[in-house]
């Protein structure tokens, strides 16, 4: 795999991290930039891991991955989503005094959720045989930089916006659970 593919490649595996980035920037007041910087760093490490592992464990796993990763991502992507959707929901009856806390467990399940294809590019770069500590290297740079923005984009949104803003967020996480769930089957 050339590099201008990689980049592609990490780009493409980054914009359900984006998404997500997205949806956490819509629930700040205003941009917190060490939440920015954790929840990319998050998505960033994440999808920069799951190339690693997919790589060690080969093609030996891959059909029986592929079976069921794709239930996995929607399972975690629409629990969210609904809980994101619920909140929103519940915040419109209290008014402005609610504040965004930073959830590492929430965070650690969505960046669980959206590296899940990052691992079956993994098992393809076992194939290719791909200098796996760039390609991953260049996978988690460039998901982070995503994110990164995503947050600070879902902000600039969300402040203009905001109940309704999250629940077209919560709806988000759930459409992309839906298309990993339909693309599983095809």
């Amino acid at each position: 795999m050339g590099k201008i593919e990689l980049v592609l490649t990490a780009a493409a595996l980054a914009t359900d991290a984006f998404a997500v980035s997205v949806c956490k920037g819509l629930k700040m007041k205003k941009t917190n930039y060490l939440h920015a910087f954790i929840i990319a760093l998050f998505f960033g490490v994440f999808q920069g891991i799951m190339p690693v592992a997919g790589w060690l464990i080969g093609s030996g796993f891959k059909d029986y991955i592929d079976r069921f990763d794709h239930w996995i991502a929607f399972a975690l992507l629409a629990y969210i989503g609904i809980k994101t959707v619920t909140e929103a929901i519940k915040n419109t009856d209290e008014g402005e005094n609610v504040s965004y806390a930073l959830d590492i467990k929430e965070l650690f399940i969505l960046a669980v959720a959206t590296s899940i294809d990052a691992f079956a590019v993994g098992i393809t770069l076992a194939f290719l045989d791909a200098d796996i500590v760039f390609s991953s290297s260049v996978i988690g740079a460039i998901t982070f930089v995503i994110c990164f923005a995503g947050v600070w984009m879902g902000n600039r949104f969300g402040v203009k916006y905001k109940n309704k803003a999250e629940i077209a967020g919560g709806v988000v996480l759930i459409i992309i659970g839906l298309k990993i769930l339909i693309e599983g089957f095809i």
